[in-house]
C-alpha cells in the first residue's frame, strides 16, 4: 500500500504577545492547543529587528512554566506580587508581517478574521481587523517627524477588505496545482523526505516514526506563488530565521463559496480570485505591462466545484477552472491631468520585437501550459482613434510571436468587439459569447480528480468527446487559459468570464455526474447562483482597481435590467471618476509602500516627493540588464519541452525543491484535517456552523411554493424565484460601498481574539466561533398575506414533535442534564467577561422557574 499525502497544517493558529520591557514573546499554539511555539523578539535594538526562535515544540505546561518564569524574572521587587513583570499586550490569528520606514521596526497581526470558505475540510479566512505595533521601547527610540505621514500612508492600505488566508490550503496556487502535488509518486516523496531531514533544524520532526515500521503519512507543503502573495516583502526577512509555520502567506482579491443542493446532495461552488502584487496598482495610474512583464490589473479567477457529502482530497470529488483577466501587455498608459472622462490613449515606447509581450506570455506558457487563447474585447471601429490603437498593436505582437513558436503550441487570438454588438438590436450579445466560450472550453479542458463517471462512458455527450486538455488515469487537467481583456478589464471583461464560467460550470457539473448534458440554462437556480457569486466578485475587482462597483451587469446585457438601473449605472460612473480624479494618486502610494516597491531611506527624496513611479516599476531603467533575451527564441527552453503541459507542475527537479516534505505518524495534528475541521475538543453550536450559514441555492433561490420541481436546474419563472430576477440589489450595493468588499448583506460577527488579563496563562486565548458566511442571506419564507395560514399548517402539538410536553416541567434527571451542559456553556465562554456573568446569573434562574412552575401545577 502507498503511503498518502496530505496537507501539512500550520501548528501557528492563536498567538498572544507578551511584553516585558526589553523583550516581546510571541506565543503560537495550533487550534486544539497541544502544540507551542516562541519568538522572542528584541526591544532594545532602535533600529534593527532581532528574532530568536528557539524552533522547540513546547507543551501547554511548559508553556505555562516558561511564562512563569519570565514574569517573575521581569518583577521590578522580587515577591512582589502586585507588579508583574509580564504583560499580555495582544491576541491573533497570524502574523502579516514586519515594517521598517525611518525609525524601528513594526509588527503586524490578524486579530479578527472570518471564515469566507471550506475546501476539501480547509478553512479559508477572510482578514477583519489587524494591529500594528511599535517594537522598540520608549527610551531607545529615535523619532523622525516623517515617520507619523509613512505610518498613515502604509495604513491606507485596508487589510480588513478582501485579504484571504489559509492555515492548510495554498491559496496562491490553483487546485489542479495543489492536488498535483498530493498524487507524487512514492520513491519521490521518500527522496524528499531524506533531503528534508537533513536539512532541517528542527530536531523533533521525524522522532519516533522509525518504531512505527514506516506506516506514516507524508506531509507536504510547497512554495507559494509569490506573484499572488502581498506580505512576501514584510516576511522576508524573516523568512530565513523563524520556523515555516510562523509564515502565514495572504493573498488580495476575492473569495465566496455558495452551496448547490440538488435534490438534497450539497455541492459547493467555490469562486477565488487572486489579484497579482507585481505591476499593481489603480486605474489610470498603472496600465500596460511593466519590463518583467507584469501586466496591471492581472487577476487569476478559479471556479471550484467540490461533492460536499465526502470531504476529502483523496476520496473526495474535486473539480476547477482558471481563467485569468489582465492589461494589454504592451508600453501604453493614459494621462489623467487633462480630467476628460477618457483619457487619450498613449505608447509610451516602441516595441518592434514584442519584448514585453513574451516575458509575459512566457509567464503563462509556465503556469498554465498551452494553448494561450486571448480574447480581446476592446473597439476596432472607432470614429477617432482610441481603444483601436491598444487592438493593432497586440495583434502585431502575437503574430510576431506565434511565427517562432510550434504550430501546435501558438497563441490563439480571438478579437471581438464587444461594444459593437451591445449596441446593435439584431444581436444577441450572449449568444456569441456562448459560442466562444464552448470553443475555448474544448480547447482548453478543465480539472477533475476522478476518472469519468460510468454513466457518461454508457451515454457519451457529443460534446464531451471533444474536450481538449490531459486526460490522465486519475480523471483530467486544465491545460493552457483564457486570457480576457478589454481597456479596464472591468465590465465587459467580467461578462466574458462569467459566460465562459458558466459553460465550464456545465461541464464540471456533467464530469460529476451530475447533470446529464453538460449545458446550462438562464433562469436556473444553478445559473442565477453562479451569477450572484461573478457579480460580487466582479464588484470586488472594480472597487480595488476603479473605485466602483460594475457599472454593467449581465442583466445588462441581456437586457432585462430594470429601468432603475439606468440612474444607478450612471452614478457608478461618476463615482469611478472621482476616485480616479482625486483619490487614486493617494491610493497608488499606499500600494508602493506596502508591497515594498518603494523604500524610504535617509537623505533620499520621500514617496510624496517622487514626480512619478515609473522608475520603481521599471527596474530597467535604474540599471543596465544583465542578459538581452533573444528575438527569435523568447520563450524558456524548459517551458517548451513540456507543453502542453504547464512546467510548474511537471514533477522535476527544480520544482521539488519547492516542496517540503515530512513523515507524520497516522495521527498526528499537523495532517489529521477530520480533527482539524470538526474540531471535537470543542462545544459548536449549529447557530455558528458556516455550511449552514452560506448561501444556498434551496433556501435563497428556490420558489417556496409547495409542489414545484426542486431541481436547481430548471427554468423558472420571474416570479417563480426565490429571489427575483430583476432583484433590487440597493441595499447590498450600499453595503459594498460602505465596507468597500462585495458582499451581499451586512457581515454577521466574526472572530476576534480578546485580550484579557483574567485569561488562562497557557499562550493563546479562547476564540468566539462566530464564522458565518459573508455572503448569507436572509430567509423570505413567504407573504405577509399567507402568514396566518402558513403558521396553521406548520405548528403542531409540542407532544407530537418533541414527545414530551415542555410545560408540564421537568423531572429531576432531565434538570441535572440541564445543569451539565449550562456548566459545559460557563466554561465554553469563560473568557468574555460580559458572557461569564450572564450565563453565571442565568442558569440559577431558569432552574428556579421551571421549579416554581412545576410546584405550581403540583398545587
Amino acid at each position: 500500500m502507498p503511503a498518502a499525502a496530505a496537507p501539512i497544517i500550520s501548528s501557528v493558529q492563536k498567538l498572544v504577545l507578551y511584553e516585558t520591557r526589553a523583550r516581546y514573546f510571541l506565543v503560537g499554539s495550533n487550534h486544539a492547543e497541544t502544540k507551542y511555539r516562541v519568538l522572542k523578539i528584541d526591544r532594545t535594538e532602535p533600529k534593527d529587528l532581532v528574532i530568536i526562535d528557539d524552533r522547540h515544540v513546547y507543551t501547554q505546561q511548559e508553556v505555562r512554566e516558561l511564562l512563569g518564569r519570565l514574569d517573575l524574572g521581569n518583577r521590578t521587587k522580587m515577591g512582589q506580587k502586585g507588579s508583574s513583570g509580564l504583560f499580555r499586550a495582544v491576541s491573533a490569528f497570524g502574523v502579516v508581517g514586519f515594517v521598517r520606514f525611518l525609525e524601528g521596526y513594526y509588527i503586524v497581526l490578524i486579530t479578527k478574521r472570518r471564515k469566507m470558505a471550506d475546501i476539501g475540510g480547509h478553512a479559508v479566512y477572510k482578514i477583519e481587523d489587524t494591529n500594528m505595533i511599535y517594537i522598540p521601547n520608549d527610551s531607545v527610540r529615535i523619532s523622525h517627524p516623517d515617520e507619523a505621514r509613512y505610518l498613515r500612508i502604509f495604513q491606507n492600505v485596508d487589510l480588513s477588505s478582501n485579504f484571504y488566508f489559509s492555515y492548510s490550503y495554498d491559496l496562491s496556487h490553483s487546485l489542479q496545482y495543489n492536488l498535483t502535488v498530493l498524487r507524487m509518486p512514492l520513491e519521490m516523496l521518500k527522496s524528499e523526505t531524506t533531503q528534508t531531514r537533513q536539512e532541517s533544524f528542527d530536531i523533533f520532526e521525524d522522532e519516533g516514526l522509525i518504531t512505527q515500521g514506516g506506516n506514516g503519512v507524508f506531509g507536504i507543503s510547497s512554495e507559494p506563488y509569490m506573484k499572488y502573495v502581498w506580505n512576501g516583502e514584510l516576511l522576508d526577512i524573516i523568512k530565513n530565521t523563524v520556523h515555516r509555520d510562523w509564515l502565514l502567506y495572504i493573498i488580495h482579491g476575492f473569495c465566496g463559496q455558495s452551496k448547490l443542493l440538488i435534490y438534497g446532495r450539497p455541492v459547493y461552488v467555490t469562486l477565488i480570485a487572486r489579484r497579482s502584487s507585481k505591476f499593481a496598482g489603480t486605474r489610470f495610474l498603472k496600465r500596460g505591462a511593466n519590463c518583467e512583464g507584469d501586466v496591471a490589473n492581472e487577476v487569476e479567477t478559479e471556479q471550484m466545484l467540490c461533492d460536499a457529502s465526502v470531504m476529502s482530497f483523496t476520496a473526495g470529488s474535486y473539480s476547477s477552472y482558471v481563467q485569468v483577466r489582465g492589461s494589454v501587455p504592451l508600453y501604453w498608459s493614459q494621462d489623467i491631468s487633462t480630467m476628460m472622462p477618457k483619457p487619450p490613449i498613449t505608447l509610451d515606447q516602441a516595441d518592434p520585437f514584442a519584448h514585453v509581450a513574451a516575458l509575459h506570455f512566457d509567464q503563462m506558457l509556465q503556469r498554465f501550459g498551452s494553448p494561450i487563447i486571448v480574447l480581446n474585447l476592446v473597439k476596432e471601429r472607432e470614429k477617432r482613434k482610441h481603444e483601436r490603437i491598444l487592438s493593432e498593436e497586440l495583434v502585431a505582437a502575437v503574430t510576431y510571436l506565434n511565427q517562432f513558436l510550434p504550430p501546435e503550441h501558438t497563441i490563439i487570438y480571438i478579437p471581438w468587439d464587444m461594444a459593437k454588438y451591445t449596441k446593435s438590436k439584431l444581436c444577441n450579445v450572449l449568444d456569441r459569447l456562448n459560442v466562444i466560450a464552448e470553443s475555448v472550453v474544448k480547447k482548453t479542458g478543465f480539472f477533475v480528480n476522478r476518472p469519468d463517471s460510468y454513466c457518461s462512458i454508457l451515454r457519451p455527450d457529443e460534446k464531451w468527446n471533444e474536450l481538449g486538455g490531459c486526460v490522465i488515469p486519475t480523471g483530467r487537467l486544465q491545460t493552457g487559459v483564457l486570457r480576457t481583456n478589454c481597456v479596464d478589464c472591468l465590465d465587459r471583461t467580467n461578462t466574458a468570464q462569467f459566460m465562459v464560467g458558466k459553460c465550464a460550470l456545465a461541464y464540471q457539473l456533467y464530469s460529476l455526474g451530475l447533470i446529464d448534458k453538460p449545458n446550462l440554462q438562464f433562469d436556473t437556480d444553478a445559473v442565477r447562483l453562479f451569477e450572484e457569486l461573478y457579480e460580487d466578485h466582479g464588484d470586488t475587482l472594480s472597487l480595488q482597481y476603479g473605485g466602483s462597483q460594475l457599472v454593467h451587469r449581465v442583466k445588462t446585457y441581456r437586457k432585462i435590467a430594470p429601468w432603475t438601473q439606468h440612474s444607478k449605472d450612471i452614478m457608478q460612473t461618476l463615482s469611478r471618476y472621482y476616485s480616479n480624479a482625486f483619490s487614486d494618486a493617494d491610493r497608488q502610494d499606499s500600494i508602493n509602500l506596502f508591497l515594498g516597491v518603494f523604500h524610504p531611506t535617509e537623505g533620499k527624496p520621500h514617496l510624496w516627493e517622487l514626480p512619478t513611479d515609473f522608475y520603481l516599476h521599471h527596474k530597467n531603467t535604474m540599471r543596465l540588464l544583465p542578459t538581452r533575451r533573444s528575438y527569435t527564441y523568447w520563450w524558456t527552453p524548459e517551458v517548451i519541452k513540456h507543453l502542453p503541459l504547464p512546467y510548474d507542475e511537471v514533477i522535476c527537479a527544480a520544482n521539488l525543491k519547492k516542496l517540503v516534505v515530512k513523515k507524520f505518524h497516522k495521527y498526528e495534528e499537523e495532517i489529521d484535517i477530520h480533527n482539524e475541521f470538526f474540531r471535537p475538543y470543542e462545544l459548536s453550536s449549529f447557530d455558528d456552523t458556516f455550511c449552514l450559514a452560506m448561501t444556498s441555492s434551496a433556501r435563497d433561490f428556490m420558489p417556496k411554493t409547495v409542489g414545484i420541481d426542486p431541481s436547481p436546474f430548471t427554468v423558472r419563472k420571474p416570479d417563480e424565484t426565490g429571489k427575483s430576477v430583476l432583484g433590487n440589489k440597493s441595499n447590498r450595493e450600499e453595503a459594498v460601498l460602505q465596507r468597500k468588499t462585495a458582499a451581499s448583506a451586512p457581515p454577521p460577527p466574526s472572530e476576534e481574539a480578546v485580550s484579557s488579563s483574567s485569561e488562562d496563562d497557557s499562550g493563546t486565548d479562547r476564540e468566539e466561533e462566530g464564522s458565518v458566511s459573508q455572503r448569507s442571506t436572509p430567509v423570505k419564507m413567504t407573504d405577509l398575506g399567507d402568514s396566518a395560514k402558513v403558521t396553521e399548517n406548520v405548528v403542531q402539538p409540542m407532544k407530537e414533535v418533541y414527545g414530551i410536553n415542555l410545560s408540564d416541567g421537568l423531572s429531576e434527571e432531565d434538570l441535572s442534564i440541564y445543569l451539565r451542559f449550562v456548566q459545559l456553556g460557563q466554561s465554553q465562554h469563560k473568557q468574555d467577561k460580559s458572557s461569564q456573568q450572564f450565563c453565571s446569573r442565568c442558569p440559577d434562574g431558569v432552574i428556579k422557574f421551571v421549579i416554581m412552575r412545576k410546584s405550581a401545577d403540583v398545587t
